[in-house]
């Protein structure tokens, strides 16, 4: 890093935030910043009432939203969090977070295996019943309603007897 950058880069290090400056910086509300800071996922610091939060706890912050988004729970972010400061080498954290994926893209798979599995059984049902319609037209000359696939394509409408 430059001499410039590294001028430029130590204010925002060195800056604190409030509760709601905080908030807006990540993207969240201030309450869903209070609900962390309750579940001890982040610790302000205070000055007299009022919290004051840290580039330190801007970044948890940060890593608690990418947790919240890749689906871990709040007590899996908690341990990876805790395991920042036990290991300065972060082997520990690594092993855990490696670990943890593992076990997340598996339950990834495993539900997008799932929903093949139902969107299959759907569009077979829809083929049978679109089979069964258009036998019953064929005897009652009754309309029929015309579907799409599951890909959110729109229906064409009922069709003219």
């Amino acid at each position: 890093m430059t001499p410039a950058r590294l001028s430029e880069a130590a204010p925002v290090r060195n800056r604190f935030y409030s509760t709601a400056q905080l908030a807006a910086a990540a993207g969240v509300t201030p309450r869903t910043v209070r609900f962390y800071e309750s579940r001890g996922l982040l610790d302000p610091q205070r000055v007299g009432a009022v919290r004051v939060y840290t580039y330190s706890d801007k970044a948890r912050l940060q890593l608690i939203l990418r947790g919240k988004r890749l689906g871990f729970s709040l007590n899996e972010i908690g341990d990876y969090l805790d395991l920042y400061g036990a290991d300065p080498e972060h082997i520990e954290q690594l092993n855990h977070i490696v670990s943890k994926s593992r076990d997340r893209i598996a339950e990834l798979e495993g539900k997008l295996k799932d929903l093949h599995v139902t969107i299959k059984e759907l569009r077979q049902i829809e083929h049978d019943a679109l089979t069964r319609l258009k036998t019953k037209r064929g005897r009652t000359n009754a309309p029929v309603q015309r579907f799409t696939s599951v890909s959110g394509d729109k229906p064409e409408g009922r069709a003219k007897p």
